[in-house]
């Protein structure tokens, strides 16, 4: 879907931002980048829908160079949210969400009809917001409004640079929710930028980590906690979570037994968090047994949204 190949950006100072990285991800993956201020990781966000241009190397989308798309069509199809909103505000909600489809000459009936199934998808009512302005929703509202509007001409791929840090603890944890939600419905290609470990593990399909503008590693949670590259990866990654590691416990994440689960591949209660990972990143779930008996089901969300300290009811539905 996306390919980076030997991408390079440097600047007139010679400050190199991003060096001679490869990268591909992957359709409809829930791709995250991390690492500490100055990493270049919202050099590579930024890179890919032109907004920063590259130095060296080439970037692919379907395979495609995106030096040989027209510029406006590629950011037309490409959803952007922003950590500061950037909500127009003499406009109303439905107008903010309306910009590219109309860019995009679509009919008007198409166009309202759009707004509404976004707004009911993120949860608020078009009756009641349609015709709001922003500074009449909270910033965690707004910021719904951000994602509605990044999707409103239903392009492939979503770029998301940090969209939830200004945000309050609780409206962040339920706009990454929310997300996880949504992306199992509408199943984008998301490029998502943070700096904060416990929202990369628990909204990414994989992590790349970056350091100095470079890629340290890049795997699945479950590979970059079990088996980090460096003592880096290690400290910025599994540091904080030693203490859960070292008291990781399937009990504390067992979820109901599905109909396959006396079928499918059972695990020690007793297992320890490596082994459970590593079963983990080859299959999509597995039956906890215990003195002979099945006693629950541990799935990969399970335990990521555990570590993550974020694990929510419907995760054991």
């Amino acid at each position: 879907m996306i390919k980076f190949d030997n991408v390079s950006k440097q600047y007139r100072d010679g400050t190199k931002a991003v060096d001679s990285i490869n990268l591909h991800i992957k359709e409809g993956e829930f791709f995250v980048i991390i690492g500490p201020s100055g990493s270049g990781k919202t050099t590579v966000l930024k890179m890919i829908n032109r907004l920063i241009p590259l130095t060296a190397g080439t970037i692919f989308i379907n395979g495609k160079r995106i030096s040989d798309y027209d510029i406006h069509e590629l950011r037309w199809d490409i959803g952007y949210v922003l950590q500061q909103i950037a909500l127009f505000p003499h406009m109303t909600i439905g107008e903010n969400i309306s910009i590219v489809p109309e860019l995009k000459n679509w009919e008007q009936k198409k166009i309202k009809e759009r707004i509404d199934e976004l707004l009911e998808m993120v949860g608020l009512a078009p009756d009641i917001y349609r015709s709001r302005k922003p500074h009449e929703l909270s910033g965690g509202q707004q910021q719904r409004v951000g994602v509605t509007r990044a999707l409103a001409a239903n392009p492939p791929i979503i770029l998301m640079d940090e969209p939830f840090s200004a945000l309050d603890p609780l409206s962040r944890e339920k706009l990454q929710d929310d997300l996880i939600s949504l992306q199992k419905k509408i199943k984008k290609t998301i490029v998502f930028v943070t700096h904060d470990m416990k929202e990369a593990l628990k909204l990414g399909d994989r992590i790349c980590v970056m350091k100095d503008g470079e890629i340290v590693q890049t795997g699945t949670p479950e590979e970059l906690l079990a088996h980090p590259e460096n003592e880096f990866v290690r400290q910025f990654v599994g540091e904080e979570h030693g203490p859960y590691i070292e008291g990781f416990s399937l009990h504390d994440i067992l979820l109901p037994v599905t109909e396959t689960g006396q079928q499918g591949i059972v695990i020690s209660a007793t297992a320890s968090f490596e082994e459970t990972l590593s079963l983990l990143s080859v299959h999509d779930e597995l039956a906890v047994e215990e003195d002979g008996n099945i006693i629950g089901m541990v799935n990969r969300q399970a335990v990521i949204l555990e570590l993550a300290g974020s694990m929510k009811d419907e995760v054991r539905s």
